[in-house]
């Protein structure tokens, strides 16, 4: 399991690669525009099959590697190809497939603030969990650490700038969903700020 401390979270810019994430590839990744640097994070939330966690199918899912007849859900599923730059487990576990200065395709067809295709300009965290089962204590404390981390990297990124995929794709997904605690994440980033800034 990956450390869960807030403060050792860093990131390597010019690899675009965040410590202590374990690093994993997706195929399921392009180059940004040129010019274009992240200035958006958007949270999602996954589970494969859909309430069950822990598994390997979000791995597979994201190397195309899903068979279609392990879960009655996978054959609706088999055909996509997405990723994520960042997957957060139940347990805390932080996974990296896409290296930030990279697109990874999370989003789709996304609108933020008069700009479409957000994949081009931001950077995708997936939660383990559900739209409807609340989030774990060690995720918001990865969560909030890893975010501490890009904003700090990446100048664009402020708290103003974090969405869920249900904000940049209104009507066409709902994730994180009602379960994500929104006040607690905004009040967790705060109180790691204050202790910085204090140090």
């Amino acid at each position: 399991m990956n450390e869960t401390n807030p403060a050792r979270y860093s990131i390597d810019s010019g690899a675009g690669v965040i410590e202590p994430a374990t690093q994993r590839s997706s195929p399921n990744q392009d180059e940004r525009p040129d010019g274009v640097e992240p200035e958006l994070v958007i949270i999602h939330g996954i589970s494969l099959p859909p309430g069950e966690f822990g598994g390997p199918h979000i791995d597979a899912l994201f190397n195309n590697r899903l068979a279609a007849d392990e879960h009655p859900f996978f054959a609706e599923i088999v055909g996509l190809r997405v990723s994520s730059h960042l997957l957060i487990r139940r347990d805390g576990e932080l996974l990296q497939f896409v290296p930030f200065n990279r697109r990874a395709w999370h989003a789709g067809e996304s609108f933020f603030r008069g700009h479409e295709c957000c994949n081009d300009f931001s950077i995708g965290i997936e939660l383990e969990g559900t739209d409807d089962m609340a989030y774990t204590d060690k995720q918001y404390t990865v969560l909030r650490g890893t975010l501490n981390a890009i904003m700090g990297t990446y100048s664009r990124i402020t708290p103003y700038k974090i969405a869920g995929h249900c904000d940049v794709a209104p009507g066409r997904k709902s994730d994180p969903g009602p379960a994500f605690d929104w006040l607690r994440l905004y009040d967790e980033i705060g109180k790691v700020e204050q202790a910085m800034s204090r140090s």
